[in-house]
């Protein structure tokens, strides 16, 4: 009798599944092995306990390819304001590509106290509210228990550039993961990788993903119409024609926004650049 659980962790070809309070490392069988779909962490699966083999993986709401994992409620946007230095365009691709698989997004920013300078300061005050005004929670890697109450009863994901404190965060949730963290590579300015197995950690009543770090993403594979429906602003704003892309067109609400500095400039600009990359 096949039984269902939670893939949380992933090595290689085994597959670590947990099933109430157990767990069981399966293999994969041949048909799941030789089919075009590859059990991520988070995945629901059914299982032969005897045989330790996958024999099915149940209908995912929703995966992403980098970090890879299904089915996940909300994915941590780690964002370092320093050292590495705030990176505006990979924040805004990271929430376009989360929001178009239907993710929820959530930034969470550390390295604020490396922040000395007081204009730079209210700057990134400014910039971050507007995030939150157009609807995307904010947290600070300082708000742990409001943090954790958020994500109550979620699976959820962890990703931003290398070096913004990823891992360092997890351990936050639990210091008992104790999950290797490493310092920024002086001469390239940037983190190294320190996470090499994909695994979920149940954190309280939720479960967490930590992935490798990355500082660079693609997002050419989606189209123009989902790039543009990922930018929460434009929704509400109305243009002359229906099927406006809010670049050259003749009486753009958008662009009218961005004129009157009602849209954030860094986010229209990025806009311009991801519809632009598309193949």
């Amino acid at each position: 009798m096949l039984k269902s659980g939670l893939i949380i962790k992933i090595n290689s070809d085994l597959f670590t599944v947990k099933i109430d309070n157990n767990y069981y490392d399966c293999k994969l069988r041949g048909k799941i092995k030789n089919s075009r779909i590859r059990p991520l962490v988070g995945d629901y699966v059914k299982i032969d306990k005897e045989n330790k083999t996958i024999e099915e993986i149940l209908e995912r709401t929703n995966y992403l390819d980098r970090p890879p994992v299904a089915n996940t409620s909300i994915s941590l946007i780690v964002t370092s304001l320093k050292s590495p230095d705030l990176n505006l365009t990979l924040l805004d691709k990271l929430i376009s590509i989360i929001t178009i698989n239907h993710i929820e997004p959530v930034i969470v920013l550390t390295k604020l106290d490396l922040v000395t300078d007081t204009k730079s300061l209210n700057e990134l005050k400014k910039i971050f509210k507007y995030y939150e005004d157009i609807g995307i929670k904010v947290f600070t890697n300082k708000e742990i228990k409001k943090l954790k109450n958020y994500l109550s009863k979620k699976v959820v994901t962890v990703c931003g550039q290398t070096g913004a404190g990823k891992s360092t965060l997890i351990n936050l949730f639990d210091k008992n993961l104790n999950l290797a963290t490493d310092e920024i590579s002086k001469s390239l300015g940037r983190g190294k990788h320190t996470t090499r197995i994909v695994e979920l950690f149940e954190v309280d009543d939720f479960y967490i993903v930590d992935t490798p770090g990355f500082s660079s993403i693609d997002i050419i594979n989606y189209s123009k119409e989902e790039i543009k429906n990922s930018f929460k602003e434009f929704q509400v704003i109305k243009c002359k024609f229906n099927d406006c892309m809010h670049d050259k067109e003749i009486n753009c609400g958008v662009i009218e926004e961005v004129n009157k500095k009602n849209i954030l400039l860094s986010r229209y600009e990025n806009y311009l650049k991801f519809i632009k990359g598309v193949k």
